[in-house]
């Protein structure tokens, strides 16, 4: 991976490793609404004036709507809400270990959109790894009332999964600050009546609006700039590998900050997770090949509609994957 991808990945990996703490700390005060849609509205009113400098802005909506309409879904409007919700009543220390499982979940997915690489024994025992580390996690919270929670959660797992592999396949040509600035600005438009409707009666406390500007500016403009770049530079499976570092941000952030405790379980499920996602998402002997389909243009010329790019063990993954 070049030095670029790894500054990346360094910078992704703390970014997203505490916005848990921050949405906990939010979510005490105000609705999860208002948490949603103050985050993507900072990150839009950021983004935008340098995504309309750009230029193309609104050709680039019309001529890719559709895909950038599901990326914000599954990214951002679904999996934003289910996680915020889930928190106000899970651990921050929780939410961010079960969000680990992303990578063993994206592995699983790749192969609907097109991946035809055999996953071998090392892979499939990732999986296992990765899945007991999950149980580990949510078992205790089935009697306890949280299976609701455990359920968003898992939604939104299953969310961050799968739009890495739609950017790849169909947004790789699109300016990253254009994709997040619109996906941010429908995102802040869906939420906006919601958040009107159950906005607090009074103004929260400094902390709660330190969280909340920390939400929108770092853990959200900066970071998913950041991220898109990451796909294009290392490809949509690796990507998503710097969430084997927001776990223990996570963990960190809130045995530090919220005295939240560091039970065996939780250390376990760690190293469960931890490992099964190393091994799930390792860079196979052979290159990965996606599938390939053909289609008539207007002028009668066959055009080749390829899927995702390859990934070669020790790849970058560049020119857009």
């Amino acid at each position: 991976m070049s030095a670029r991808g790894w500054f990346l990945f360094a910078l992704m990996g703390v970014v997203w490793g505490i916005p848990y703490l921050m949405i906990k700390v939010a979510v005490e005060a105000v609705s999860p609404s208002v948490v949603v849609f103050t985050r993507c509205a900072l990150g839009a009113v950021l983004l935008l004036p340098f995504a309309i400098r750009q230029g193309g802005f609104p050709r680039t909506i019309r001529r890719h709507w559709r895909p950038m309409l599901a990326f914000a879904c599954i990214e951002i409007i679904g999996p934003w809400w289910t996680l915020t919700d889930a928190e106000r009543h899970l651990s921050s220390s929780t939410a961010g270990l079960l969000i680990a499982g992303v990578p063993i979940v994206g592995v699983a997915l790749a192969r609907f959109f097109g991946a035809t690489e055999h996953l071998g024994i090392r892979r499939l025992t990732g999986l296992t790894l990765g899945l007991a580390g999950v149980a580990t996690l949510t078992v205790p919270h089935l009697t306890g009332g949280d299976a609701r929670s455990l359920a968003e959660v898992l939604l939104t797992v299953l969310g961050y999964a799968t739009a890495p592999l739609i950017a790849a396949r169909w947004l790789r040509d699109i300016p990253s600050l254009q994709l997040t600035a619109a996906c941010l600005t429908l995102a802040a438009l869906v939420y906006a009546p919601a958040a009107l409707l159950t906005r607090p009666a009074a103004v929260p406390s400094a902390e709660v609006l330190t969280a909340l500007a920390a939400l929108g500016v770092i853990c959200t403009a900066v970071a998913f700039v950041a991220f898109l770049e990451l796909i294009r530079e290392v490809g949509p499976t690796r990507a998503t590998v710097f969430t084997y570092v927001n776990p223990a941000v996570a963990v960190a952030a809130g045995a530090v900050f919220l005295d939240e405790p560091l039970t065996p379980e939780i250390l376990a499920a760690f190293a469960l997770i931890l490992t099964g996602s190393v091994l799930a998402t390792a860079a196979p002997r052979s290159p990965v090949t996606w599938s390939t389909r053909q289609t008539s243009r207007a002028d009668g010329r066959v055009e080749s509609l390829r899927g995702l790019p390859e990934e070669r063990p020790g790849s970058t993954g560049q020119g857009g994957g």
